[in-house]
């Protein structure tokens, strides 16, 4: 009796285009002027360094003196204390408002040496000097947003001459929270995009690093409604192209009737009993050239 051949999956997969066909089933892309809008609240560092800038600079291993691309620097987490520790940084967003609040941050610190340009992953880089070999290290902490995944980490890959880092997530997006989901009777939808990072990575012929960086997150609003209004639309963005519009209604109902009962109130305002954890892998690698 003949039996069909064995199709490895994992090695005959094409990672990229599976990304790609994932992002056409996420149905949404992030939009500079949302961020414009975002940057106007967003979280300003203000020199200090939170647990998960702490552990990726450490991974990174970026050395005195070097030159740094920061892609997706935001409000310049990384950027900045990079740029206080002697470093040359170019820090690149595709939002105005994110490098605007991450320069008018640094000139209140007195920080020079950061070269901000707004610029996109589908944008044309060289313009703004970014061609071979130009940055020491280059790197994309928690802002690798793209139809073409491989596209992108070979653009950071081409333009650093001795590593390159990128974290994404190990679970569902960072956006959504899984506990929200069960609440309201909707099912999870776990994106692991850093597999899709190392699969490509790999099969183009490098070898990639791994490591974890475990984060928390709580969000608090001022009033109960708020609240209500603020865990609904988390519920809402992650779900809203995978139900009807009456299913969705039937299940920020039934959201709302758990969050009257689980959300809890002290001087951070309303939010859930525990913090969010957030897993991020960490991904590094010695950019091809240096392989050759």
């Amino acid at each position: 009796m003949e039996t069909d051949p064995f199709t490895p999956l994992l090695t005959s997969t094409d990672w990229n285009e599976e990304w790609k066909a994932l992002q056409v089933a996420r149905r949404h892309s992030d939009d500079a002027s949302v961020w414009d809008e975002k940057a106007k609240t967003f979280p300003v560092a203000h020199g200090e360094q939170t647990s998960y800038v702490r552990r990726f600079l450490e991974l990174a291993s970026v050395q005195p003196g070097e030159t740094v691309l920061d892609m997706g620097c935001g409000t310049g987490a990384l950027a900045t204390p990079l740029a206080q520790a002697g470093c040359r940084v170019i820090a690149c967003d595709f939002s105005r408002g994110m490098l605007d609040a991450m320069e008018e941050d640094q000139r209140a610190l007195g920080v020079t040496g950061v070269e901000a340009h707004q610029i996109s992953w589908a944008d044309d880089w060289e313009p703004v000097g970014l061609i071979e070999n130009s940055v020491d290290v280059a790197f994309a902490s928690r802002s690798i947003v793209t139809n073409d995944l491989k596209a992108s980490l070979m653009k950071l890959d081409h333009v650093a001459r001795r590593r390159v880092c990128i974290t994404l997530p190990c679970g569902p997006s960072p956006k959504t929270d899984t506990r929200l989901l069960e609440a309201a009777g909707l099912s999870q939808q776990l994106g692991r995009d850093f597999l899709y990072a190392f699969n490509i990575l790999a099969t183009t012929g490098l070898n990639p690093e791994i490591s974890y960086i475990p984060s928390m997150r709580i969000e608090a609003f001022p009033t109960f409604e708020e609240a209500c209004d603020g865990f609904a639309k988390i519920v809402h963005d992650a779900a809203v192209h995978l139900v009807s519009d009456a299913e969705m209604q039937t299940a920020l109902e039934r959201l709302r009737a758990w969050l009257e009962n689980t959300l809890v109130e002290d001087e951070t305002g309303f939010h859930l009993p525990n913090p969010r954890k957030v897993t991020w892998a960490f991904i590094a690698w010695t950019p091809a050239s240096k392989l050759l």
